[in-house]
């Protein structure tokens, strides 16, 4: 009798620990990204109020972020960001859709492959920022330029990852849709778009990125806004809280973009498994 007892208790336990763990698991969870951040600026906090670090080189957060409020309360701050998001904005859509046209037309078929792919190839090899002197003797200095650096940058890896996910698709489906009846554009709709989205999605995440990246130097083309002319008027009134500034907006607005992509990943890839919220639950 003691034997069975003794049995049931941890297995009721370990029922009423299975149920619970969900439930603490989620919020500790969520908050676990944001550990090492929040460790990091209170270290740096540290560090810039003791002397530890020259807080003329490197100002504090608090310093920061009073000058954040400052330039936000003056309209200056709204501005450079909207002109910012504004010009990553079209040059993502204009090269991301360039690189979804091209991807699919040399993943789906072998002869643009041979007109196209190496060509690209080609062109991927260029390093994008080298051509900023000829895109300003071409386009002048206006908003032009930096818009089609943005989307140089941003074509490439589309272009890569969309042909990479295309041919990641299993014949077997695809034969299997054929089977079934599927002519060719089902067969895209249906197997196809599906199979290579994770890969699709992926290059989006990192051509996100480096549209940002791109548009640090393309805003240091005669501009008189975005995050970029912040930096640069930071250097040049040797203000180290607005160059800090904008290095801190450059990264938030990546991880904003970042973050909307993993949700459109959750909500177009939800029949897979490994897309699933509640994954290892």
């Amino acid at each position: 009798m003691s034997e069975t007892r003794t049995t049931a208790t941890p297995r009721s336990g370990g029922i009423r620990a299975g149920r619970r763990l969900p439930i603490v698991a989620g919020p500790v969870t969520a908050l676990l990204p944001w550990v090492v951040p929040v460790v990091l600026v209170l270290a740096w906090q540290w560090a810039a109020t003791t002397g530890a670090v020259d807080a003329t080189i490197l100002p504090p957060p608090s310093k920061v972020l009073a000058t954040a409020r400052s330039l936000w309360s003056d309209g200056e701050l709204p501005r450079y960001l909207l002109a910012s998001v504004r010009r990553v904005a079209i040059g993502f859509g204009i090269g991301a859709a360039i690189g979804l046209v091209l991807g699919f037309a040399v993943g789906l078929s072998r002869i643009a492959e041979a007109l196209v792919d190496r060509s690209v190839q080609m062109l991927r090899a260029v390093p994008h920022l080298a051509v900023v002197p000829l895109l300003i003797a071409a386009f002048g200095i206006g908003e032009l330029p930096k818009i089609v650096l943005v989307a140089v940058g941003v074509l490439f890896p589309v272009y890569l990852n969309t042909v990479a996910g295309i041919r990641a698709v299993d014949p077997k489906l695809v034969q299997l849709g054929r089977s079934y009846g599927l002519r060719t554009p089902g067969l895209i709709r249906e197997i196809v778009v599906p199979g290579a989205m994770p890969m699709i999605l992926t290059g989006i995440r990192y051509a996100l990125g480096v549209a940002w990246l791109t548009l640090v130097v393309g805003e240091t083309i005669a501009t008189s806004d975005g995050i970029g002319y912040l930096a640069q008027n930071g250097r040049d009134l040797l203000r180290n809280d607005r160059i800090v500034l904008a290095i801190l907006l450059y990264a938030l607005a990546g991880l904003i973009a970042d973050q909307l992509v993993r949700l459109l990943e959750r909500r177009v890839l939800r029949w897979n498994v490994n897309y699933r919220k509640d994954i290892g639950r």
